[in-house]
């Protein structure tokens, strides 16, 4: 919901001055590039650093509904590309100037269908596979990948302009 809402922003601003606004608030942008940056280090210095577990138990853990969202909404509105998407995509199909509540309203429902069913599946089949890779013994060269992955992007997104 996040990652959908976060799209929804960039509906709205694309279609009602996204340029403008952007040259107005070119600061939020990037304290959020470097949230999103330092979060992504947090991770993968968390995955990392995290103690084997030879547990079985594949029970949930409680999670917070909050700040899942936040962490969606925060990923999306730092990426560049779905600003760039949006600014550029929409002037080139719509008149920005003659744009009716009914055509906004189509687009946030074409932005939900296709983003929100994508992202759904990604949940589903991310849920699915988490069972097996916290079973296997080669979760450990995973973990570490992955955090190593994670702290590089992390480094990647600071770093670039």
């Amino acid at each position: 919901m996040g990652i959908i809402s976060g799209d929804y922003v960039f509906i709205v601003l694309a279609v009602f001055g996204l340029a403008t606004l952007a040259e107005i608030m070119g600061d939020f942008f990037v304290v959020i590039k470097y949230i999103g940056a330092a979060y992504l280090f947090f991770l993968g210095f968390r995955l990392i650093t995290a103690k084997e577990s030879n547990q079985t138990d594949l029970s949930n853990k409680p999670y917070s509904k909050s700040a899942n969202y936040l962490v969606g909404l925060l990923t999306t509105l730092g990426n560049p590309k779905a600003i760039l998407f949006y600014v550029s995509f929409y002037p080139a199909f719509l008149d920005l100037k003659q744009v009716s509540l009914l055509d906004v309203a189509t687009l946030i429902l074409i932005a939900t269908l296709s983003v929100g069913l994508v992202m759904v599946c990604y949940a589903y089949i991310a849920a699915k596979t988490k069972s097996r890779f916290k079973a296997s013994p080669r979760t450990r060269y995973l973990k570490y990948g992955s955090g190593t992955l994670l702290v590089g992007g992390g480094v990647l997104v600071a770093l670039r302009s």
